[in-house]
């Protein structure tokens, strides 16, 4: 028997802006997010987890939302210091940021689970919904160019994504294991949404911790994702370059081609409402929305249609 809530996995500002509006049509204490934890990174001595953050500071509506991270108002007054010790200052830490990362890494050291660490954050900051990180094991992900290979985040950040891509490494994912209730929630959720995330590094991540694609493979059919692709650009982050480099098509025929084995509905924008009965070949029931949630409004109008389709 399906539970009464929502399972959703989880990549960052994508699947944040998602969230935010089903955060408004439904209880948040029915939302238990998977989050990609790939992109975890260890700068300064400090544990740093971007799109847990960036999906728990949403939901406690601290968001900086015109960046799509870190906290609104935040200062970097000691960023500007650790610049001057550190060649990484590439990667933007705010003041108040800092004190998560702070008190994460003292809660590693003290023994804790990247799962137990982030249900106390999520408590403090006043968080409802029921955020899991998709393993408590550390992988991390790196991108091959034709200069070096290099943390996904350096990549993204430091580089702005503009070198080649040549190949993707996640270090560690073949000793991820899921926390102990996601299989179930798999199992028993009414619904499961992917969000519109980076298909390669946010949701493929978590498709490859140990279990996670077979147990969703079993309850295709209560399993909706929404297009990062529309008219065949990424709405933003390096979607396109990574698709191509393992010989996907950049489109959401593409995205749907990576998903099929465990996809049974496919939001995809009006713009490539085109694209409908070739992804329909693929056994896959698709649906044309506008899929741009540019304000708070398309945020919740997305999400009110996931939620009321086939109800």
């Amino acid at each position: 028997m399906s539970e009464n809530y929502y399972l959703i996995l989880a990549g960052g500002v994508g699947a944040a802006k998602l969230i935010e509006g089903l955060a408004k049509l439904i209880d948040p204490e029915l939302l238990k997010i998977v989050v990609n934890t790939g992109d975890d990174i260890e700068l300064f001595g400090l544990k740093i987890c971007p799109d847990l953050d960036i999906i728990t500071y949403t939901l406690a509506d601290l968001v900086d939302k015109e960046k799509g991270w870190g906290f609104i108002d935040d200062t970097f007054n000691c960023l500007k210091v650790l610049k001057k010790f550190y060649d990484t200052g590439w990667f933007n830490l705010g003041d108040k940021d800092l004190a998560t990362h702070i008190y994460r890494t003292d809660l590693f050291n003290q023994g804790y689970t990247k799962a137990q660490i982030t249900d106390m954050i999520c408590r403090n900051l006043g968080v409802k919904a029921h955020l899991i990180p998709m393993c408590n094991e550390q992988v991390e992900t790196y991108i091959k160019t034709p200069t070096e290979v290099m943390h996904f985040e350096k990549y993204f950040i430091k580089y702005h994504c503009d070198p080649e891509v040549l190949d993707v490494e996640f270090r560690g994912i073949n000793e991820a294991l899921p926390i102990k209730e996601t299989l179930e929630y798999i199992d028993k959720a009414k619904r499961i949404i992917i969000c519109p995330s980076n298909p390669i590094v946010s949701i493929g991540t978590i498709i490859q911790v140990k279990n996670i694609r077979e147990s969703l493979i079993k309850v295709k059919n209560k399993i909706y994702g929404i297009s990062p692709i529309i008219e065949g650009a990424t709405v933003k982050g390096p979607a396109d370059k990574l698709m191509k480099c393992i010989g996907l098509e950049v489109s959401s025929v593409g995205v749907a081609n990576y998903y099929k084995d465990f996809l049974g509905h496919f939001i995809i924008d009006n713009k490539d409402c085109n694209l409908k009965p070739e992804i329909e070949k693929l056994g896959i029931s698709t649906y044309c929305y506008d899929t741009l949630m540019t304000n708070i409004n398309k945020k919740q109008a997305l999400a009110h249609f996931l939620m009321t389709l086939n109800e």
